[in-house]
């Protein structure tokens, strides 16, 4: 399909409905599609949306277009969670059919407002020249999932920004209500974050530019999140054009992370003695959305795809899932992720996993999985080899995951031998230094065409996607010389329906 701007644009209501089912069924019988990480039915999913909790649930949405795997019409559909792992879809939520929407649900927050939820989300709007006009909008989430728009826009586009202007969070800070924009200042065209205040939701003060950096962070910056981390603040954004200089990344776009020192959104202040650092090692992590639960634990939810990339399932109309949710904490001026525990209600029967290579041999830890399984290994220090994952029976194929434990400690990650590399022209390595000397633990997660590696309990995390052939399901470990390992795995259990 030629995907025109009129077709991206088509009413949701003109699409027949024999195409929607069709391509949803693509989606269901696609054998790259996630069992246990958050999915669109059809189409393309994007930014996770309003996560939070409320009504004794967890919530989340996505943004979505259904009908294709192209960025057109956008929605918000709504999952439900007891524990953040098992989520149910309650379908779409947010449609663009009011005149401050029209071309478009664009992603926001969510926050809990007396027996309510209250939604904030950016509405995309073009004029007859089609240009953008975006509206920070509202809408209330009762006790029985029923939405109600608020019928004016909250926040105008300001005079000092472009229409590049989005992605709210909305969040409650001694009794008074702040939002965080992402937006391109009009005059220098660099990215900023503004600020707005509200004592009641409705009328807003705009408090300028959060000055947090005296960095140039490129033209844009998208989805601010401000959260608290084990008593400090911490900012999570997108920024887009940012130079290599300032934080060596090989994304198209980074995701990054800054933890502060204090925070006064009154004065629009974030002070900081730490430097901007990558959120994820991986190749295809952006979007995140952190927000902290009513007990103060923060959580974060990403986005695994990324703007402007082409990825093999396009060709079976849907792309893109969420990352599993993880919790947030800081050792050693670093914020560390670790997988939600909860996980592990996922996993069936155990097989461990303790022993030696023997040196040039690939030996085989599990001879066949479902390609839908957590691996837990831990290698101990001085040590060096290959750990492949997605390893078919010619050794042709794998992700290749090498390690060094001993001095110049590191991990990389090469997915350019599995059987549809792609986004080329970024690389097809991602690489962390490890602390020499000292065993490496990790836990990995692998759905199919996602993997997700959690280094040294959340120290570091890669997360990426993986299109392998059928019969790529191996397990192995080699090394020119002996590698003790201990471990386990598990086959794990569909969590989303």
């Amino acid at each position: 399909m030629q995907w025109t701007r009129q077709l991206r644009y088509k009413p949701y209501q003109a699409w027949p409905t024999e195409y929607l089912k069709k391509i949803e069924k693509q989606a269901a019988d696609s054998a790259y599609y996630p069992q246990f990480h958050i999915a669109p039915s059809s189409g393309l999913l994007n930014d996770p949306n309003g996560f939070s909790y409320f009504n004794g649930k967890w919530h989340v949405f996505y943004q979505a277009f259904p009908f294709g795997p192209v960025h057109g019409l956008k929605s918000w559909v709504h999952l439900i969670s007891a524990d953040l792992v098992n989520w149910k879809k309650l379908g779409p939520a947010l449609l663009p059919d009011s005149k401050y929407d029209a071309q478009g649900v664009y992603s926001g927050s969510a926050l809990q407002i007396g027996n309510r939820l209250f939604l904030m989300y950016t509405g995309n709007v073009r004029d007859q020249n089609w240009q953008r006009h975006p509206y920070q909008n509202g809408a209330w989430l009762d006790q029985n999932n029923h939405i109600t728009k608020l019928a004016s826009p909250l926040i105008n586009q300001p005079q000092q920004t472009t229409d590049h202007f989005r992605d709210p969070q909305l969040i409650e800070k001694n009794g008074k209500y702040y939002v965080l924009i992402g937006s391109q200042d009009k005059k220098t065209l660099a990215g900023r974050i503004n600020l707005f205040a509200s004592d009641n939701l409705t009328d807003w003060k705009d408090l300028g530019y959060l000055n947090f950096s005296d960095d140039d962070l490129g033209y844009m910056i998208e989805c601010p999140n401000l959260v608290t981390v084990d008593q400090q603040p911490v900012l999570i954004f997108c920024p887009q054009g940012l130079e290599h200089e300032i934080l060596p990344y090989q994304n198209i776009y980074p995701n990054t992370y800054l933890i502060g020192s204090h925070v006064d959104l009154a004065s629009a202040t974030f002070n900081s003695q730490n430097s901007l650092a990558l959120l994820d090692q991986g190749f295809d992590i952006y979007a995140s959305q952190a927000f902290n639960a009513p007990d103060g634990q923060a959580y974060l939810i990403s986005w695994l795809g990324l703007p402007e990339i082409e990825y093999p399932t396009d060709t079976e109309n849907w792309a893109h899932c969420l990352s599993v949710v993880k919790r947030l904490t800081i050792k050693n001026h670093k914020l560390y992720q670790q997988p939600v525990a909860d996980l592990q209600k996922l996993r069936q029967q155990e097989h461990q996993l303790t022993g030696q290579t023997t040196g040039q041999v690939e030996k085989i830890l599990a001879a066949k999985t479902t390609n839908q399984y957590e691996l837990k290994l831990k290698i101990p220090a001085d040590q060096q080899g290959t750990l492949w994952l997605f390893r078919d029976p010619q050794k042709a194929e794998g992700l290749k995951i090498e390690f060094a434990t001993g001095q110049a400690a590191k991990l990389l990650i090469d997915r350019s031998q599995t059987s549809q590399p792609f986004a080329k022209d970024y690389g097809q390595t991602r690489r962390v230094a490890l602390n020499d000397n000292q065993p490496l633990q990790l836990d990995i997660f692998v759905d199919h065409s996602v993997c997700e590696i959690f280094v040294n309990q959340g120290e570091a995390v890669f997360s990426l996607r993986v299109f392998s052939s059928s019969l790529a399901n191996k397990i192995s470990l080699a090394g020119k010389r002996q590698i003790n390992y201990n471990g386990s795995w598990w086959d794990l259990a569909k969590s989303c329906f």
